[in-house]
């Protein structure tokens, strides 16, 4: 489609979008998007010629609002493109013709003097700079309130004391570490909500019994995937260890272990008694592949500890540690390897954060957070795990220097340039196992999702801040 340019003011520039627009439709979009972008625009071209003619008008405001309901031939499109094409497309022309409407309304009219006096929030919100807009959507949507995070921790350490009292009286013979609280609610990397937390069940193993094997050592080949082999059969047979009833093919099974606590934490405890005793609905999940707790408020209307109205989930995982190497039994992510062992690189991206903004007072931290409560606020970016995110942020610690506080617009904008790279290709190394892509449980259609908001959101970064 070709525009040429005309008389009116603006329309060289409208041109030059639309242009640039069914350009990369087809890379962007589709080919099914870029015919839904072609209809599109036939309503933009007759936006345009309304919007001319409306320079003599009394209510222009009223036909540009018109003009725009016109988008709405775009709904018969796919539900990623009918989503997104109208905030696309509104947003581009609205830049284009932010002059021709400025002339429109200098008009000396007394009522629309005075209805310039009443700014909407959104255009007090346009007032602020990138760096200004990332710093308040972090202390209000980011970062959580003290009072919610104790309360959340406070209730993970009861339902902990309560199952560690339980396998004490009733499984004393069960080599059991002492349980504890661990994830992103300990580590003050929760965002938006704190609606989870995670129970670590350490298992204490025999050192002269049970060997760790590296997951590039097995047959398995997984560095991720570990597998832990009993030994010295020959002189100490099964039955010398508690765990030896989990054995399958020499190994240590994880899905076997976790059936058991299954069983035993979802249908042997008395979960009512409990809920009873903390004043608060204590249930299992059940159905699903982990150990899932649910935790919610008897009545919401009620003060108190369980006056949230979200409920708090928390994951039971059982854990092997062995120096810096930590295990955990989390079968939905070994599936379908019932012997394999998921190597936990949380630990070792946490810490290395930590590290790095402490040696240079940066906002590394911060900048995950972000992004973070960005994904689990947009709807296209709820399913990017925070795993990619962290090691993100890692790969450009080692080629940027600069983190300081004042730089949070720029890496918040470098970290989103890289993110759609790496969805291009499918591909983001892990930073300390760099054979593992992070990206690899996304189907093709999360991450063309996720790539197109991201694209959107180049130029229009507040599209991710609402």
């Amino acid at each position: 489609m070709n525009f040429l340019s005309g008389r009116r003011r603006g329309e060289e520039g409208i041109a030059v979008v639309i242009d640039f627009l069914l350009t990369n439709a087809r890379l962007v979009l589709g080919v099914g998007g870029a015919a839904v972008l072609g209809i599109a625009t036939l309503v933009v071209k007759r936006l345009i010629e309304r919007a001319g003619r409306a320079a003599k008008d009394d209510k222009v405001e009223q036909k540009m609002v018109e003009s725009w309901e016109e988008l709405s031939l775009a709904s018969a499109s796919p539900t990623l493109i009918r989503k997104t094409l109208e905030g696309v497309v509104m947003k581009e022309v609205a830049k284009a013709t932010k002059q021709q409407r400025a002339d429109l309304c200098e008009t000396p009219r007394l009522d629309i003097q005075e209805k310039s006096d009443i700014k909407p929030k959104r255009l007090k919100l346009c007032a602020l700079t990138l760096q200004e807009r990332l710093q308040q959507f972090y202390v209000t949507r980011a970062v959580l309130h003290p009072d919610e995070v104790h309360r959340a921790q406070s209730l993970a350490l009861d339902i902990c004391m309560e199952i560690q009292g339980f396998f004490f009286n009733y499984y004393h013979d069960m080599p059991l570490g002492e349980m504890s609280l661990g994830g992103s609610l300990l580590d003050d990397l929760e965002v938006v909500r704190a609606d989870h937390a995670c129970l670590l069940v350490p298992l204490q193993l025999e050192a002269s019994l049970w060997r760790l094997i590296p997951g590039e050592k097995t047959i398995l080949t997984h560095p991720l995937h570990w597998m832990v082999r009993r030994v010295h059969l020959e002189y100490f047979p099964r039955g010398q260890s508690y765990w030896d009833r989990f054995l399958v093919g020499g190994y240590l099974s994880s899905e076997a272990l976790v059936n058991m606590l299954r069983k035993t934490i979802m249908e042997t405890i008395n979960w009512q008694s409990i809920s009873c005793s903390l004043d608060c609905l204590v249930r299992p999940v059940l159905g699903g592949p982990e150990l899932l707790l649910e935790i919610r408020p008897e009545d919401p209307k009620e003060g108190g500890r369980g006056s949230s109205d979200s409920p708090l989930f928390i994951s039971m995982i059982p854990v092997l540690r062995e120096e810096n190497v930590v295990l955990t039994g989390q079968p939905k992510l070994t599936a379908p390897w019932v012997n394999a062992w998921h190597l936990s690189l949380y630990p070792w991206e946490t810490q290395r954060l930590t590290q790095l903004d402490k040696s240079d007072c940066g906002c590394r931290r911060n900048v995950l957070k972000t992004l973070k409560a960005v994904c689990k606020l947009n709807p296209a970016l709820r399913p990017m795990p925070s795993a990619p995110l962290a090691n993100l942020i890692l790969h450009l610690s080692d080629r940027e220097s600069d983190w300081s506080d004042s730089s949070l617009g720029v890496r918040f904008q470098q970290c989103i340039a890289e993110l759609i790279g790496c969805l291009e290709q499918g591909m983001l190394h892990s930073y300390f196992k760099p054979a593992v892509n992070l990206l690899g449980s996304l189907s093709e259609d999360q991450v063309d999702q996720m790539g197109f908001m991201l694209y959107c959101a180049m130029s229009e970064p507040e599209i991710l801040l609402i």
